[in-house]
């Protein structure tokens, strides 16, 4: 048996691929798609190779990340709940894409995968998977295994003599890559528990951050941003920069309590500098350059989308109906936003476009010549006539 066994490093995956080898006696093909989580790669092939795999691909997915499935969701405004921009999310399709072809490359009998049977990324992954390839089989050891919790895999970690990242003094579990990185599990699971200090990786606190603030321009086209400060940047030269723009200044920490698509609430702590800041200078650029009737069915339909990349559907065809319509929504987003990074915040200081919906003209309150103010009496009068009839009824 040939198993693609998706593999982070971390404490979950490194337990699975030795459980699998020992208990399926399968060869082993780790698989760990670089989709931004930076040092933490170093040395993962060998430690792959250590903890028994037979066969290990490292793969730079960051440019595909970036431009196929982070840009996509950012044209549409994914947010999920009250806040959560999607970063593990949208990572998921990708890997499990990824591996999907690693199978077909070598032939492999089944993928397996290092999530939960509580969580979202089960589904992810698996939607995913058995979109490109119906008869796959899927190992899940958290569906299978005698492991009741990560005290658990901490001590086979230990009798197998497997390093890991996670401890007791800090067992909550990471998930990093170019858009974010999140935090869950462990002293998080009580929603009451504030973050420690130290547990942040990517950006400083906002308390510590510099004192004087720092303002960005964003050029757009179509939606997507093409350039920032006035220099032209790939979608991934993009991230890389604005990234390190938040995150030295503190921008993007959000700590939520959000509903699994399994059923059950949980908390999240995530950090997404450079997406944060991306969606605001989108925000900014729309407000002047999208019709206000497409605005508002654009925004009708984000929560469906956002549920749509949540819920791990990024390839059925309902989101890729969806995306359509968001990218003709975006087709008129071409314009410049400006934000002042401070402490945290990211505030809008301006916006401006060639082919702006907003003209000064109509909208001042000074003297003009092309809004007739006396036109909004029976406007008001026509809109009113429905709540006037009812008053009459009595009703």
């Amino acid at each position: 048996m040939k198993v693609v066994v998706a593999y982070s490093g971390g404490l979950d995956t490194s337990v699975q691929l030795k459980w699998i080898k020992e208990k399926y006696n399968a060869e082993i093909i780790a698989f760990t798609a670089d989709v931004g989580q930076e040092e933490e790669l170093s040395g993962i092939e060998e430690k792959a190779m250590s903890t028994g795999a037979d066969k290990v691909y490292v793969d730079d997915l960051r440019s595909e990340f970036a431009k196929d499935f982070v840009f996509p969701m950012i044209r549409a405004g994914g947010v999920y709940e009250s806040g959560y921009l999607l970063g593990t999310a949208i990572a998921r399709p990708l890997i499990a894409k990824r591996m999907i072809e690693i199978v077909r490359e070598n032939k492999a009998d089944a993928i397996a995968h290092g999530a939960t049977g509580k969580g979202n990324d089960q589904v992810r992954f698996e939607l995913t998977a058995y979109s490109m390839e119906p008869e796959i089989r899927v190992i899940a050891p958290w569906r299978e295994w005698e492991f009741k919790g990560r005290t658990d895999l901490m001590n086979y970690a230990k009798q197998h003599n497997i390093p890991v990242p996670v401890t007791v003094k800090k067992p909550y579990s990471m998930d990093r890559n170019l858009l974010h990185i999140s935090y869950e599990g462990g002293i998080l699971e009580d929603p009451w528990s504030q973050p420690p200090k130290d547990m942040f990786v990517l950006s400083v606190d906002p308390e510590d951050a510099p004192d004087q603030a720092e303002e960005v321009e964003i050029d757009f086209e179509k939606g997507d941003a093409v350039a920032v400060n006035g220099k032209k940047m790939s979608p991934l030269d993009v991230m890389l920069t604005l990234n390190k723009m938040g995150a030295k200044h503190g921008v993007g920490r959000i700590d939520m309590v959000e509903n699994r698509y399994v059923g059950m609430k949980s908390r999240g702590v995530y950090e997404t500098p450079g997406g944060t800041i991306l969606y605001r200078a989108r925000e900014a650029v729309e407000q002047i350059c999208m019709d206000r009737e497409v605005l508002f069915q654009r925004n009708t339909l984000v929560p469906q989308y956002a549920k749509l990349v949540y819920n791990g559907f990024w390839f059925a065809p309902e989101r890729r109906m969806l995306q359509a319509a968001m990218d003709d929504a975006a087709s008129t987003v071409t314009g410049t936003a400006r934000v002042k990074l401070f402490k945290g915040s990211c505030t809008v200081t301006g916006r401006k476009a060639k082919k702006s919906l907003y003209d000064p003209t109509i909208a001042s309150f000074e003297r003009e010549n092309v809004y007739n103010q006396a036109d909004a009496d029976g406007f008001i009068k026509l809109n009113a006539l429905r709540l006037r009839v009812r008053a009459r009824a009595g009703l």
